[in-house]
């Protein structure tokens, strides 16, 4: 079990536990350094923190996930430390989830011409106050029986080029990175093999800002970490990682902490960022 894990979302986004939850997690299991970085949304930042202030020995890091758009599928890209109080940063994320809402309902439609007759408003339910994603319409799947694995709602209904995808508003990733630089974040290129040539992604966003790539993911293979690991070193970038954890698909074996990433990860983040004066916001709020 690590005592790192830098990509977690709640149910700000779409993850099943609260940010408080996610804290009373995190420490049951020993960690030490966890990041709260929901999709297109920083609502659950301050009530992590303010979670916090009851475990000294835990830090949160406030950060983000950006979903960007290329010819090819999705790109994330994750913003460390970011301020999760600028209105106008803010402001931008809300236009980005609304999209969200317009895709989630195009996608019943669509799903309802395939035979998967899943309700809207259970959809609705399932997100609660948090922002509307895929994930949401892949439970609501789950739950009638439409599918065996939270995976196979990706593989055979809503991942990209399925039968049931639909597209929405997005940044560009290099727009994505601008974006989190702009709000004082170190920007971080999440699971690059979702790219199809991750080295000209890398190569492209480096040119913009872009501080460190996602090497220790979930399910990476050994090898896949090797070569990320050379491409940060060949790119003068800080290989980050972590599980990606929603707590949502009860089938996989990704749990909080679950993926082994070394302590110079966080080291080198907060490095960076006190280079660059940016506030280190832990538990402290």
């Amino acid at each position: 079990m690590s005592h790192i894990d830098l990509h977690v979302h709640s149910t700000a986004s779409d993850g099943r536990y609260s940010p408080a939850e996610i804290v009373r997690m995190a420490v049951s299991k020993g960690l030490k350094t966890i990041a709260l970085a929901d999709h297109d949304t920083v609502d659950g930042v301050a009530p992590a923190l303010v979670a916090a202030r009851e475990f000294p020995g835990l830090k949160v890091i406030p950060a983000v996930e950006l979903s960007t758009d290329t010819p090819s599928g999705e790109v994330h890209v994750l913003g460390y430390f970011i301020d999760h109080t600028d209105r106008e940063f803010k402001a931008s994320l809300e236009r980005m989830r609304n999209s969200r809402i317009v895709r989630a309902e195009k996608m019943v439609v669509k799903l309802k011409q395939l035979g998967c007759n899943i309700e809207w408003e259970r959809i609705q339910e399932i997100a609660g106050k948090g922002s509307i994603g895929r994930a949401h319409v892949a439970q609501a799947l789950l739950e009638k029986g439409y599918i065996s694995s939270f995976k196979e709602a990706f593989s055979k209904y809503i991942g990209h080029d399925c039968p049931a995808y639909v597209g929405r508003e997005k940044l560009v990733p290099v727009a994505a990175v601008q974006l989190i630089l702009q709000t004082n974040g170190l920007p971080v290129l999440a699971h690059p093999f979702t790219s199809l040539n991750p080295e000209a992604m890398i190569k492209e966003l480096k040119t913009v800002g872009l501080a460190g790539i996602e090497a220790y993911y979930a399910g990476y293979l050994p090898a896949e970490v090797s070569s990320l690991l050379n491409l940060a070193q060949k790119y003068d970038l800080i290989p980050t990682g972590g599980t990606d954890y929603h707590g949502i698909d009860v089938t996989s074996d990704i749990m909080l902490g679950g993926t082994e990433v070394p302590s110079s990860c966080v080291e080198r983040l907060v490095d960076m960022a006190e280079q660059k004066s940016l506030k280190l916001t832990s538990h402290q709020e």
